[in-house]
């Protein structure tokens, strides 16, 4: 369900999804999909609230993706030959992401 959250980064009313609730010492927190912004925040419980059916009818702005047959490749380099060079890798390591957010931009 989405509902309507409060985020403190960016200082406005965001959509959003629940992922999951945690209860910290006095009060509960979500953890949130924002709808628009494709980010992850937690929200207290008080900054929640139900979405007018007005607000909902706009199209979301982001949605989760996956691109088919994508594969991270990281930056291998060899000390002994002076040589470096981008190689298949077996998980998204931050050079992998680095790299594949230049190719985006």
């Amino acid at each position: 369900q989405v509902c309507v959250v409060f985020s403190e980064e960016l200082k406005c009313w965001c959509r959003a999804v629940i992922k999951s609730v945690m209860y910290c010492t006095d009060h509960y927190q979500m953890e949130c999909f924002l709808v628009d912004y494709a980010k992850y925040i937690f929200v207290k419980s008080k900054d929640i609230r139900v979405a007018l059916e007005a607000f909902m009818q706009l199209p979301y702005r982001a949605k989760k993706c996956r691109l088919y047959r994508t594969r991270p490749v990281t930056l291998r380099i060899d000390f002994c030959e002076e040589t470096a060079k981008l190689v298949p890798a077996k998980r998204w390591d931050s050079a992998a992401t680095w790299y594949f957010q230049n190719i985006l931009k």
